[in-house]
């Protein structure tokens, strides 16, 4: 298990590098719309076994990521805003059309799935279009995977404190150890970045936004592990060796992004 966590990892990792650092926006806003669409296959799966979700809406939501930076900046925001009713108005629509056959209960578990899966990777693609973008969004990787990586570390060699029935093997010394491991990539990455990359970032505050990215990073793991309980499955897939499904790989880089670029503009 170690060795196939550790060789997927080792393998995934120079393609989002060479993705994140080469690809301009359009070629990053393609790929983040591939992965939503695998992410947003794992969580229909998943949610089937309780409902049956609206799929179509659900897959072609997916595809508004990849056109996020062809839309006129002057008018992103408003297409944004706009869309989360649009799709509320397409789903109750679906309702109306299929005479009930689509329930309720269906159609709120399609937009959860949209909201969680396409909004939330949505802001990894704006945080990528920010002025130096490039540099921030691996403030916003560190935090989420540094994280696990850390937590995994520490609570595998220090955890004896269990954290919660959510998620049973996550220990309280593995989520500390994970952020304080993220907090110290994040704070050495900063030390290149302003010595060669002529930023000029405070080292306090961007402990305050390491420890902020983290904790929001460690609730998005156990969010989707509650939704893995609640429809009684261990990983949303096996497409990545050691790690499970994509929505398993990207769980805390995700929920954390919002966040991330509300505090990247302060900065």
């Amino acid at each position: 298990m170690d060795i196939k966590r550790l060789t997927s990892g080792l393998l995934g990792f120079p393609l989002v590098v060479l993705v994140l650092l080469i690809g301009d926006k359009i070629i990053v806003d393609i790929a983040l719309a591939v992965i939503a669409l695998l992410a947003m296959s794992e969580y229909l799966n998943a949610i089937s076994k309780v409902a049956k979700p609206v799929k179509w809406v659900s897959y072609a939501s997916c595809f508004s990521i990849a056109i996020i930076h062809i839309v006129p900046q002057e008018f992103l925001n408003m297409v944004a805003t706009l869309a989360i009713p649009t799709i509320l108005i397409i789903l109750f629509a679906q309702v109306i059309a299929t005479d009930m056959k689509t329930t309720f209960k269906d159609i709120a578990y399609t937009f959860l799935g949209i909201f969680y899966v396409v909004f939330f990777i949505m802001f990894v693609a704006f945080i990528d279009g920010m002025p130096n973008g490039k540099i921030l969004i691996w403030y916003a990787i560190f935090a989420a995977w540094g994280t696990d990586v850390f937590a995994y570390i520490t609570g595998k060699h220090f955890g004896k404190h269990k954290f919660s029935k959510v998620s049973p093997k996550k220990s309280i010394e593995g989520c500390i150890g994970g952020t304080i491991g993220a907090l110290i990539m994040m704070l050495v990455y900063t030390y290149f970045a302003n010595t060669y990359w002529g930023m000029n970032y405070s080292y306090l505050f961007i402990t305050g936004i390491g420890i902020i990215l983290s904790l929001v990073g460690q609730i998005g793991d156990f969010a989707a592990s509650s939704i893995k309980r609640f429809v009684d499955i261990k990983d949303y897939s096996n497409l990545i060796p050691g790690h499970g499904g994509m929505l398993d790989r990207i769980d805390s880089l995700i929920f954390l992004a919002p966040f991330a670029y509300a505090l990247f503009t302060i900065l």
